[in-house]
Order: structure tokens, then sequence, then C-alpha cells
């Protein structure tokens, strides 16, 4: 009889930190952001510029480099983005928490893959070893997060 009591109180236990864990990692450590400044990083790698925006929604956490995500228009076409500014040569969009509802990265990751968007470097070493990718649909629509870079998945 014992035993179950025991065994009991640690899987209730267990279940609380699991609820708790679960807690912290999707809603706790991050924070909406009002507007950032996004800027991309033109072919031949000089200094990122900075572009408008229009519609910004982000979040953001201090608690990793990573969990930088953002959706927004930009009000150029992709002819003069990918003339003037640098592809990124290998774009994974993370994922976002689902109540962060307008990044998709199953479907960003699609589009990028079927050529229907373009990812573009944003910044290089926006934190040590990690970048800021930004992605341009036709429409306009754009996604940008951070990921990390060929410095730190080596």
């Amino acid at each position: 009889m014992n035993g179950r009591i025991v065994a009991g109180g640690l899987v209730s236990v267990a279940l609380l930190a699991g609820a708790a864990m679960y807690w912290l990692q999707v809603y706790v450590f991050y924070e909406p952001i009002a507007g950032a400044a996004i800027a991309l990083t033109p072919v031949g790698g000089r200094a990122p510029q900075p572009v408008a925006v229009a519609g910004f929604e982000g979040i953001d956490s201090e608690s990793s480099p990573v969990r930088f995500r953002a959706c927004f228009h930009l009000d150029m076409s992709l002819a003069t983005l990918t003339e003037t500014y640098a592809i990124y040569p290998e774009p994974v969009p993370l994922v976002a928490p689902g109540w962060f509802r307008c990044f998709d990265a199953g479907a960003i990751g699609a589009a990028l893959e079927a050529g229907e968007a373009v990812a573009f470097l944003g910044e290089a070493e926006i934190r040590p070893g990690v970048d800021r990718i930004v992605a341009v649909f036709p429409d306009g629509r754009a996604f940008a997060w951070h990921q990390l870079n060929a410095r730190l998945r080596n």
C-alpha cells in the first residue's frame, strides 16, 4: 500500500514538472515585440541596410538567440530584392509557438523548397554564431527568424 502512495506521488510530481516545463517553453519565455529593425545584407557583403516594413508582428526571448520570429510585409519586388540583396544558401525556418499564428515554419519551408519564396541574409552574426534570415514571397509577405550559422552547426 505504501509503495502505491510513493509511486503515485512520483508520477504526480513528474506530471506537474512536465506541465510546468511545457508552459515555460511555449508561453513564459517569449515576449511580443512591437517592432524590430529589419535589414538585408547587400550582394557583396557590405553592411546590412534597413528596409521599410509594414504590419510587423514579432516575438523574441532573452533565453535563447534563436527564438526570434517575425511576420511583416515588404513593398519591394522579388526581382529588385534578388538583384540587390544576398540570398541565404540554406534557410531552415524554425517552428514558432502555436499561439504565434502568423508564422508557419512548415509552409514557409515548403515554399522555399518549391521556389515560391526566396530567403535572404538579413544580418550575419546578429548574435555570435546566429544569422537573421528573411524569407520573402512574391506578394510581399515576409518572415524572419534567427538560425544557427555554419560556425555553430559544425
